[in-house]
This record gives C-alpha cells, sequence and structure tokens, in this order.
C-alpha cells in the first residue's frame, strides 16, 4: 500500500502533495508529523508546548506573508507613478512635436508664397 501512495503522490500536482503532507498529523504541534521531518525537539514532544510553538510559528508566516504582500503594494504603487509620469512627459513631448510641425507648415506656407 506505501508503494502505491508513493507512486499516486508522484502523479500528484504540487500544491496537492504540499497540502496532504501537512494534514498528515492530526494537529499542528501534537507532535513529529507522519511526513518525514519532526519539526524540532519542542514539536516532537508535543503537548501544550508543542500546539504554542506551532501557533507561534503560523503567526510568524502570517506576518511575514502580510509584510510581503505590503511591500509588493508599495513597489506596484511606485511602478504605476512612475508609468504615469513618462505618459505625463511623453504626451507633452507629443504636444511639443506637433506644435513644431505647424510652426513648419506655417513657415513652409509663407515661402510657397514668396515664389
Amino acid at each position: 500500500m506505501a508503494t502505491s501512495r508513493l507512486a499516486c503522490l508522484a502523479r500528484a500536482p504540487l500544491l496537492v502533495r504540499l497540502t496532504g503532507t501537512r494534514c498528515m498529523s492530526d494537529e499542528f504541534g501534537s507532535g513529529a508529523g507522519k511526513g518525514g521531518g519532526g519539526g524540532g525537539s519542542i514539536r516532537e514532544a508535543g503537548g501544550s508546548f508543542g500546539k504554542m510553538e506551532a501557533a507561534h510559528e503560523e503567526q510568524y508566516f502570517r506576518k511575514l506573508q502580510a509584510e510581503q504582500l505590503k511591500k509588493m503594494k508599495e513597489h506596484l504603487g511606485e511602478e504605476i507613478e512612475h508609468h504615469e509620469r513618462s505618459i505625463k512627459q511623453h504626451k507633452e513631448s507629443i504636444e511639443r512635436h506637433k506644435k513644431r510641425i505647424g510652426q513648419l507648415k506655417h513657415e513652409e506656407d509663407k515661402v510657397r508664397k514668396k515664389d
């Protein structure tokens, strides 16, 4: 049975394998999981200290993820501002070039009238 289970896991998508491994123990901090790694001596011992350690670990990763999301939002906001400034500069350049083309046409018309 173990061999067929491993073969099945090998074919499963990565996300399914990761969630399956994470759910093998009954609850976080209740001792060493069946997925391979022990998670350290405190978590291997189980009990309330193991549960507390698991809760701290989960809290750490939630904070880390929240911080990463905040930084990503800030970075994207900066990117948007940069592109908006670029758009403004390009529009100003377009208007300047159109104005110059208009001046050149006016000068061309003057030259044609002289001939």
